[in-house]
């Protein structure tokens, strides 16, 4: 129970707007072990943050404040646009009722340079979990081809001298199995939000990940004990509540992806006390 990987989801999603460097800085000095984030792919070849590989009218904001709705979301393709563009976006300032105490910051979707840039002046010891953000019915309108999609982030964190510090996660199982094939020394993470049992799951994916995670209520025993038969971590994914926090940690999970990373903190903090 001492060790616990604390990762904040998409920065610190409750507390500050998701996947901007305000998130991130935040929930460094908050004492997270891991951020966690998506990454998309612009027009100018620039890894971007984002969790969309579109501009959500949840969240987003045109330039010249122009509201952005369900209906025309998917016209502000991130894909189309370069990262000069991406800029005139505000993706901060929105109200957004799922997360009541979000700060509201006028900001931007950055690029994953800019963001280890800033997390850096902070701190050269944090880890990154970054999910690679496709589908196929994506390829080559939302985002690159999926191979050249792996090519770029992989390039991309190995260049940022993140590599060693860093996991790639993703639900799709040819993105992985490629990831695996051509830089074996990558630390996978196979998201999981089915409800297939983990032996079934692993004989799909074809090889162990280093990280297996899950839909948080998805984690039992059974799970567990699975797990640590095949040297895999367990971290789930997303959770907010304390008491399903503190059953996981009982449980004996590795590691949790909270949008409240504090929550987590402070009650980890309780129960190593």
């Amino acid at each position: 129970m001492n060790s616990l990987d604390i990762q904040g989801h998409r920065g610190c999603r409750g507390l500050y707007p998701e996947n901007t460097i305000d998130a991130f800085v935040h929930a460094a000095k908050l004492g997270v072990n891991t951020l966690e984030f998506d990454v998309v792919i612009s027009k100018d070849h620039k890894v971007i943050v984002s969790h969309e590989p579109f501009m959500s009218h949840t969240i987003c904001t045109a330039p010249d404040n122009k509201e952005i709705t369900e209906e025309t979301e998917l016209d502000h393709n991130i894909y189309d646009l370069d990262y000069a563009e991406i800029k005139t976006y505000d993706s901060g300032s929105k109200y957004f009722d799922r997360f009541p105490f979000q700060k509201k910051i006028k900001t931007f979707k950055p690029s994953l340079a800019d963001v280890i840039q800033e997390v850096s002046k902070l701190s050269r010891d944090i880890f990154f979990n970054i999910e690679i953000k496709n589908r196929p019915e994506w390829d080559t309108k939302f985002h690159p081809p999926y191979r050249q999609f792996a090519d770029l982030v992989i390039s991309e964190i190995t260049n940022l001298g993140i590599f060693e510090r860093t996991t790639v996660q993703c639900f799709q199982i040819p993105t992985l199995q490629y990831i695996n094939q051509n830089y074996p020394q990558t630390k996978l993470v196979y998201l999981i939000d089915n409800l297939d049992t983990p032996i079934e799951n692993l004989n799909k994916l074809g090889f162990t990940p280093h990280v297996y995670s899950p839909f948080y209520k998805l984690v039992n025993k059974s799970l567990i004990a699975f797990a640590e038969a095949n040297k895999m971590q367990v971290i789930p994914w997303t959770v907010n509540d304390t008491i399903a926090m503190k059953d996981l940690i009982e449980l004996g999970v590795t590691g949790i992806i909270s949008d409240y990373p504090d929550k987590l903190i402070n009650l980890h903090k309780e129960l190593t006390s």
